[in-house]
């Protein structure tokens, strides 16, 4: 038990060099196994009085929690690579997402100035086909982009009221983009409203939703991964205290 207990002090001194991280890991687990039944000889399987039957559920407990953690380290893993192509570092996601909603808001910007007709503020893509439309850009651009005020206002609007606020917190409880299909669906009816030279944006903006999703969901996989260990850790170390206090105890009395 006292081994076990060790590896959180080797974790925090990785420098140290007093064996593998590996093999303190087997071994932190195979005596944990051990331990088990070992303290059901000892205490000739029963649980004894007040302390040691405390010291004993306190044990059931670190030896399922640490069970239960053992296995998420071996699954989880896999389950990022099948289900998170879009996996970042997790101490990054908070950056990720304040980029995914500048990106947003870039393209829904260039898109409302096509719509609008704003030769200054018309991205490349839209100028190249205003030019395939005609010779003259400044002619051309109120026909060639497909002037339409309604839509510019109502792209604002989605981009103020649904995609920023979902892009710019953590989860998506409560929010329509946050679900899938109904996001898939909110995407379809843009494209509807918009002209089709502005759908490669539309799809742009639904990448975006799609990878704000996958950053929540590795949250969401990154803490039930971690959250076991609140519970692990600071029962092993009190286990360890009271089992040193229990077998004081034992020898004086």
């Amino acid at each position: 038990m006292v081994f076990a207990g060790l590896l959180g002090l080797r974790k925090k001194f990785p420098i140290w060099r007093i064996g593998r991280a590996q093999t303190w890991m087997r071994g932190h687990l195979w005596l944990g196994f051990l331990s088990f039944p070992l303290l059901l000889l000892h205490g000739g399987f029963h649980f004894g009085g007040s302390l040691t039957r405390l010291l004993m559920w306190m044990f059931v407990l670190v030896f399922v929690s640490g069970i239960l953690g053992a296995a998420l380290q071996h699954f989880m893993p896999r389950l990022h690579t099948t289900q998170l192509p879009m996996e970042t570092i997790y101490e990054q996601i908070e950056h990720v997402r304040a980029q995914l909603a500048q990106e947003a808001g870039r393209l829904v910007e260039e898109s409302c100035a096509t719509l609008e007709g704003s030769v200054s503020h018309a991205g490349e893509r839209e100028r190249a086909t205003a030019a395939a439309a005609g010779a003259n850009w400044d002619v051309t651009v109120a026909t060639g982009l497909l002037l339409d005020e309604q839509a510019s206002t109502e792209l604002r609007r989605f981009l103020k009221d649904e995609m920023l606020p979902y892009l710019q917190r953590a989860g998506g409880h409560g929010q329509r983009l946050g679900v899938a299909t109904t996001a898939a669906s909110i995407f379809s009816n843009l494209r509807v409203l918009l002209p089709p030279n502005l759908h490669s944006h539309v799809d742009d903006l639904e990448n975006i939703c799609e990878e704000k999703r996958q950053l929540d969901q590795q949250s969401r996989l990154h803490k039930i991964l971690h959250g076991w260990l609140l519970v692990h850790v600071p029962l092993s170390y009190a286990l360890l205290l009271l089992g040193a206090w229990h077998a004081v105890m034992a020898i004086r009395f």
